[in-house]
């Protein structure tokens, strides 16, 4: 699958050769304060644990995976959107049901480059044939929330999340694309 450039961004899936770029974000504590409490994740992690994750649930060609997220004007690289089936570490993944999710440098929020990129990659998604899309957020992570609302999604509802890395409760905001276009 391909993510054409948006406006102000340009998207690569990301690959092992991408260690480097995944550690840089992750050293910013405010950055993970809605991940892991503020935790730095260390490099052996980041090959460890993160990059086997990735290449658990990635599918180039379903578009499933981690979307590297390039400002086209810096050409810097500032963060990722996420793409895999909703729960899909628990033992009732849903292929039909996308879950999105991103992480960005700090110094790039408020900027809506996080809508703008999840957007992009949801639509390709869409394009593609894939209408219900999901995301998860701390319930204090208003930001995140926002994005969820801004790209359209409704809250459905509350639940306990917990996989080999996250356990804890969430807010799970949903859109079925489908019905917004059937009327």
């Amino acid at each position: 699958m391909y993510i054409p450039d948006s406006e102000r961004l340009a998207y690569e899936l990301v690959s092992d050769k991408h260690s480097e770029f995944l550690w840089s974000i992750d050293q910013d504590e405010q950055v993970m304060k809605f991940i892991n409490g503020g935790e730095k994740t260390s490099r052996e992690d980041i090959e460890g644990i993160f990059i086997p994750r990735i290449k658990a649930f990635s599918n180039p060609a379903l578009g499933w995976g981690v979307w590297k997220v390039t400002e086209k004007a810096s050409t810097e690289d500032i963060g990722w959107i996420l793409v895999r089936p909703m729960l899909f570490f628990t033992a009732t993944p849903q292929s039909d049901n996308l879950e999105l999710g991103w992480r960005f440098k700090r110094d790039t929020w408020g900027k809506g480059y996080a809508t703008e990129a999840a957007r992009t990659v949801r639509d390709s998604l869409f394009d593609m044939g894939v209408e219900q899309f999901s995301a998860i957020a701390l319930p204090e992570n208003e930001a995140s929330i926002a994005v969820m609302k801004k790209l359209g999604m409704e809250f459905s509802h509350k639940m306990h999340y917990q996989d080999e890395v996250f356990n804890g409760e969430v807010v799970v905001y949903q859109q079925d694309l489908s019905k917004i276009l059937s009327f």
